[in-house]
């Protein structure tokens, strides 16, 4: 049968942060780690659907009411992101699940001005995971898991142009940042190769999450959405099990650093390590790519510090 939820250790008095967590991967992941004991922070960009999240997940868990905490957070928005670093009252913060994201949009930019899909997916993230970093260091067995997809094998980066400004394609910009989250979880792994931190990276297969939807929703492109919605009921498989993997990377004894997760059969089944393109292990690509998202988000150094020095 392999790995499912109930597999999970115990939680209790960890503090976990998923962002994205009020739908899809990210609640079920937010509510099985509160089910498991961990206080959870809920982070949002909707206050209003956060709200809604928190409390439906107290209603299926009246005893995580005082452990689940709501926070807003805006990936596309690096100012929301160091004002929810700054107001986080947690000193410690044991998992970090970087889940939120936005799947083949049309081209648009970020309130910083990048592109969308990879201000979002990976510089959002970036930005938070250094900004946290300090409190991640805190904790006797930190993680830091990065929600890939196994669509990154379309696409591979192009440090000339992260952005897509020259050429854009939908798809292929969503592959290029899925690719960038798998090259983010590889350099933050070597650089936090001598702490605690384990950095891996987990997709969920093909799950009916609402992203496959919400390009041609945005467009208005109805027999796309129509569409999309088809092939999600005949296909996919539903959030609770697309988050296994998510689950597995952030708290099984056995995953390594660097380590990439997801469904067995590749769309869905229990979790395994999973194949990854090669060019999201290439060493050069990934330190080019953090010192590009360094100079990008203005998270380096003072933020990153203490891994530079293990580096």
């Amino acid at each position: 049968m392999g790995w499912t939820a109930r597999n999970m250790p115990d939680q209790s008095g960890r503090t976990a942060v998923v962002t994205g967590a009020n739908g899809g991967l990210g609640y079920v992941t937010a509510r099985e780690l509160a089910r498991r004991g961990a206080r959870v922070v809920l982070a949002c960009r909707s206050e209003e659907r956060g709200a809604a999240a928190r409390e439906r997940l107290v209603r299926e868990l009246p005893e995580a009411a005082e452990r689940t905490l709501l926070r807003p957070l805006d990936l596309g928005d690096l100012s929301s992101v160091r004002a929810f670093a700054k107001e986080l009252p947690d000193a410690r913060v044991d998992l970090l699940i970087n889940n939120a994201g936005v799947m083949a949009l049309p081209y648009g930019t970020t309130a910083d001005g990048f592109e969308t899909q990879f201000g979002v997916n990976h510089l959002g993230h970036f930005a938070l995971t250094g900004l946290l970093l300090e409190r991640l260091l805190a904790a006797p067995a930190p993680r830091v898991v990065t929600v890939s997809s196994g669509l990154h094998a379309l696409a591979n980066i192009d440090l000339r142009d992260l952005d897509s400004r020259a050429r854009y394609g939908r798809w292929t910009a969503y592959a290029r940042a899925k690719t960038a989250n798998l090259l983010f979880t590889h350099e933050l792994a070597r650089r936090a190769r001598h702490t605690a931190l384990i950095a891996a990276a987990a997709h969920p297969g093909y799950a009916d999450t609402g992203l496959q939807t919400a390009g041609a929703r945005l467009e208005g492109r109805r027999a796309v959405e129509r569409f999309m919605r088809l092939g999600n009921r005949l296909a996919a498989q539903p959030a609770r099990g697309g988050a296994l993997p998510l689950l597995y990377a952030a708290t099984a004894p056995e995953v390594a650093p660097d380590a990439f997760i997801g469904p067995r059969l590749l769309a869905r089944g229990a979790p395994v390590s999973s194949p990854r393109a090669p060019w999201t292990r290439d060493d050069r690509a990934a330190a080019l790519l953090w010192a590009a998202s360094e100079r990008l988000t203005g998270v380096g150094a003072g933020e990153y510090g203490a891994l530079e020095v293990a580096a």
